[in-house]
This record gives C-alpha cells, structure tokens and sequence, in this order.
C-alpha cells in the first residue's frame, strides 16, 4: 500500500517554520555523471575515515587527517598493495594516527576491494555511479560483504559523505518510518525490513521526485528532537 510523503513534509515544515529554514538542513546528491568523476582513492579516504570515526571521538579523527593521508599515501590502492609488511607495520606504529590495527588494517582490506571493483567496472566510482538506483540497499549490502567494516551506518554515510544518493536509517529517520506506517524493527538490519525500506524509498522518489537524500532529511527533520531551535 502506497504511503503519502506529503504530511511528513508537512510535519518537518512545522517543525522548521519555514521553507527557507527547512531547505537550510537538506542535501541534494551529486548526478551520476558527476559521481563517475570522483577519483577513486578519494572513496578509499572516505572509507578509512568512517571506519576510523566508528566509535571514536570524530573531531580527534578530523584534527589528525593530514597525517593520515600522509601515512596512507593519498589512500592510492595501487601504492598501498605495494607495501612491504615492514612498511604496513611501521604505519601501524605512526604515533600521528589513530594506532587501531583492526581499523588499519581495514584500509588494505579495502585498498584491494577497490582494485577488485576496478578490475571488473574501470573504476569504483564507475560501480557507483551504474548502480540501480532503486536498489540502495543492494550497493549496501555490496559494501558490507566485500568491503572491509563497512557494514551498519559505515557504508551509508560513506556514500552520502561521497554525494551518492542515499538514504541513512538513523533512529529518527526509522521512527519516522515506523510513524507512517511502514512495519518494520526498531532497528531495521534485516533483509526483510531493508527490502521494505528500499520500496517505501522507490514509492517517495516517484510521488515527489525528491533524492533518496533530501527524502531521508526531511524525515530525520520531521520527528523525534530535530526541531530547528535544537539544532
């Protein structure tokens, strides 16, 4: 049964009080044509930092950036998998990083998922960008099984970081999911529950023609503390 978007919009407007004031909190994605251009090793930087901000305070791992690009050579997969393991260990003791192993680790794990994707599409970003767009959650799930800790909210805001259209199942934005009508757990992991997501999503983008993006901000503003005062 088709869910109506508009008294979520409706509701996020009273909440911002205006539509300037609401518009001021939404994210429009980048076209596909725009995403094919995006160098590669810039996906592998912003995969290394969501991974790296996953439980850790984010502004220590923003005030230490630089020295991560430096030590990961500009996140170039085809110079990381070229590493000795004398050079992987001796990032691994840069006192200018987050000394995570699991999470550095990671990045090599992913340097060679990148590689893979290229191997088959030309480039990741190429993978992206020719990726049905109705199928969202598919692109998760491919981030989650051949990427490196990529899975739960890693792999979404990694895209949406990158401009990908993407929605982020939040505690708010699945409230509001939830508040609509839309049957499905608290915290929706299951394939069951992502399908369903997936096709309330497909519906919203064809009665409003809005991103999978602004969809997802308008639902976040909609319910729950995200009233503009707050925020």
């Amino acid at each position: 049964m088709s869910m109506d978007f508009t008294p979520i919009y409706q509701r996020a407007l009273r909440r911002n009080g205006t539509p300037e004031a609401l518009e001021l909190r939404l994210l429009d994605p980048l076209s596909p044509t725009q995403i094919q251009c995006l160098e590669d090793h810039r996906y592998l930087a912003m995969m290394a930092k969501v991974v790296f901000q996953a439980g850790f305070v984010w502004r220590v791992i923003e005030k230490k950036w630089p020295a991560f690009e430096k030590a990961f050579l500009g996140f170039d997969a085809d110079k990381l998998l070229l590493l000795s393991p004398e050079q992987i260990e001796a990032i691994g003791k840069n006192k200018d990083i987050v000394r995570n192993h699991q999470k550095i680790n990671s990045v090599f794990a992913n340097a060679l998922y990148i590689y893979d994707q290229q191997q088959e599409y030309g480039s990741f970003a190429s993978m992206v960008a020719n990726w049905p767009h109705e199928d969202f959650v598919g692109l998760c799930w491919h981030l989650k099984k051949y990427g490196s800790r990529l899975g739960g909210m890693s792999g979404p805001r990694m895209l949406r970081y990158m401009g990908i259209d993407a929605f982020m199942l939040t505690g708010d934005v699945s409230m509001c999911l939830r508040d609509a009508g839309l049957d499905i757990a608290e915290t929706p992991t299951s394939q069951r529950d992502l399908k369903k997501v997936q096709a309330l999503f497909n519906d919203w983008h064809q009665q409003t023609g809005y991103s999978f993006t602004r969809l997802s901000r308008i639902c976040a503003c909609s319910i729950g503390s995200n009233y503009a005062s707050q925020n």
